[in-house]
This record gives structure tokens, sequence and C-alpha cells, in this order.
């Protein structure tokens, strides 16, 4: 028999915002794995308003653990005079299907059974994803988007429904992302999801169960996102008087991985992982030059100078195949985080961006 015991303080509850809406969809929906999934909600967050021409549209797809409430995740973006104005700007963030802020996922009832999902939750790959952006695109009416902007797995989104939809879109901003999942990426991926694995509790039926597998899956990210310069930068120990074996930095792993468990169950944790694993903009579809020569939109390419997870050279790579695309790079000490970060940097990049195009 398998117990779980909590960790410490641990109470698992998803993030709300007052702006929150739903969109329940209550035709069946077929994934790309072949599962279906009778009816679907989707849980988005909007912030400004849509203007009489309808061609004020910016739609922001998030990363891996956030949410649709982009002005909580993305510090000092959605802001009067920032890239994301509310001002002038009728924006637009839904959370992926698989997690677990509202969206349809693992922790959701599945109407078969009246009970949660939990590890029979199917997977999702990045095409469901946009497939569920473009069902809440028809519900709001927006047949046509001025800028679609991700970073990260949300770049993975943004990338797949440009090439879904090439006529979606007017401009398009990709920032620390791929138009494919490298060996790199899929390997981290795999690391985490074996921690989970390993975690005697994880396949019960409970929210809490995998959670200690969960902290150290993301004790294992935040090395790949915050990167060698980072660390020591901001984790060396303040003096010389530690304990042997008891190091700053190991507290910080610690309660990060904890801190997570606050907000996020395991099953949608898997769910995140193997849909970043999924993306291949290419599949079944062609060469990636023959693909991303599809896309109309005018595209900004921002890579983050210290970035491992996806280093500079593969958004140089990316900004090749995209017929109308300008790189640009932010020199940063954060890796991957920086595109979380550096906010002032990138809003003067992207305002330059505006007003160019």
């Amino acid at each position: 028999m398998h117990l779980i015991t909590p960790m410490a303080n641990l109470v698992i509850a998803p993030r709300s915002s007052f702006m929150r809406k739903y969109y329940h969809h209550k035709n069946p929906i077929t994934l790309e794995c072949g599962a279906t999934l009778p009816e679907i909600s989707i849980a988005y967050d909007t912030f400004g308003s849509l203007n009489d021409r309808r061609d004020n549209v910016i739609w922001v797809m998030h990363a891996l653990t956030a949410d649709s409430d982009v002005s909580d995740w993305w510090p000092h973006t959605v802001e009067k005079g920032r890239f994301l104005d509310p001002d002038k700007w009728f924006i637009v963030c839904a959370n992926v299907i698989g997690s677990c802020y509202g969206t349809t996922g693992p922790m959701s009832i599945d109407p078969v059974t009246g009970k949660p999902y939990f590890n029979d939750f199917p997977d999702v790959t990045v095409r469901d994803m946009v497939a569920c952006h473009r069902l809440l695109a028809k519900h709001l009416g927006i047949d046509r988007i001025n800028t679609i902007i991700g970073s990260s797995l949300g770049g993975f989104q943004a990338i797949e429904w440009l090439v879904t939809e090439p006529d979606i879109a007017d401009r398009a901003i990709l920032i620390a992302t791929d138009y494919r999942c490298r060996p790199w990426l899929a390997a981290i991926n795999k690391a985490m999801t074996m921690s989970i694995e390993a975690d005697s509790t994880f396949g019960l039926r409970d929210r809490e169960a995998g959670a200690r597998g969960l902290a150290a899956a993301r004790a294992i990210g935040l090395l790949s996102y915050r990167g060698q310069t980072a660390y020591d930068t901001t984790q060396d120990d303040i003096d010389t008087d530690h304990g042997l074996f008891d190091r700053r930095v190991h507290s910080y792993q610690v309660h990060q991985g904890e801190k997570l468990c606050t907000r996020f169950d395991a099953y949608s944790y898997m769910r995140m992982s193997h849909s970043a694993d999924s993306h291949d903009i290419a599949r079944g579809r062609g060469t990636y030059a023959e693909v991303l020569a599809s896309v109309k939109a005018k595209c900004l390419v921002v890579a983050i100078t210290s970035d491992i997870l996806f280093p500079p050279s593969y958004h140089r790579e990316l900004t090749t195949l995209l017929p109308h695309a300008e790189y640009h790079e932010i020199d940063s000490e954060f890796a991957h985080d920086g595109f979380l970060i550096e906010n002032e940097k990138l809003n003067n990049l992207i305002c330059d961006f505006y007003s160019r195009t």
C-alpha cells in the first residue's frame, strides 16, 4: 500500500484572476494521439478592449507552468506604455490544455466518470494546444491577430499557429524558443519525468501524488532555466562558516521544488513535459525549410545570450528559415529565465519592432 506523506505546508491550489473567463466547448475533441475528450473548458484572461476595427489583438502564449494571467507571470509587461499596453491592445492569453489552471487537464472532472482524470488524462501535443487556441479565437470572433507572442513552450505554440494558419497574424514575436524539440531539451524533459515516475505515490488518484518527484523534477529543470553564471552569481555562500555539507544553493533548490508543488501537480507537469517533446514543426509536413517558408507574418526572433536551453545559434537558424524575420539578442546573465527578468530590454526591442512594422 502506498501512503502519501504531504510535504511541509503543501497546499495545492490554482491561482485565480479577477479577469479570468472560461469557454466551455461542449463538442468532442480528438487529440493528435488519437484519444477523444467528450468536451473541454478553456480558461483565458483578457486585458484592454477590442477596437471597432477588431485589429488590435495581441495573443500571448505561456510557457511550461504559467497560466493565463500574463500580468502575473510576466512582470512589467501589461502596463501603459509597455509592449502589452492595455490602453492600446486587446490582449488574450489562454491556459493550455493539459495544464492545471482552468483549462481541461488531469485534475479536471471526466464527464464520463464524474471523477478527476488524474493519470488517465491523455498526452497532448503543441498542435492540440494550438487547436484549442483556434477554438477560443473563433468563440471570441477573432479571425485576425495583430501580433502573436510566445516564449519557450509558448514560442512552440506561436510557431505552430503561424504554420497551421499562415494568414492568422500580421506579426509574431518569438522569444527563447525553437521550431522543434531538440535532443538536449528532450533529455532534460526525460530526466524530469523520470524523477516524477520514481516517486512511489505517482499513479495514485490523489492530487498530491508524485509531489516529491515533482519537486525533484523542478530542481532539475531550474539548472537549465538559470544556468551556471546565474547560480554562481546569486547562490554563492554568504560566508565560509557553512556546514561541511550544507550549501546555500541546496536550500534554494529545495525551496523552488516545494514552491512549485503548492501550485502545480505531477500529472499536469508530465503532460506539459510530453507536449514539449512532441514539438516538431515539420512532422508529417515536409522539410523544415518548406514548412517555415509558409509563414507570412513579420517575425521578431529574440535570443538570450546565456540561454543554454535555447542558445542563440538556434534562433539564428530559425531566422534564416522564416521569410520575413529579424534577429536580436538580449544580453543577460539569467539564461533562459532572462525572458522573464530582462523586461526593460525586451520592452525596448518589441516597441521598436512595433514602430517599424
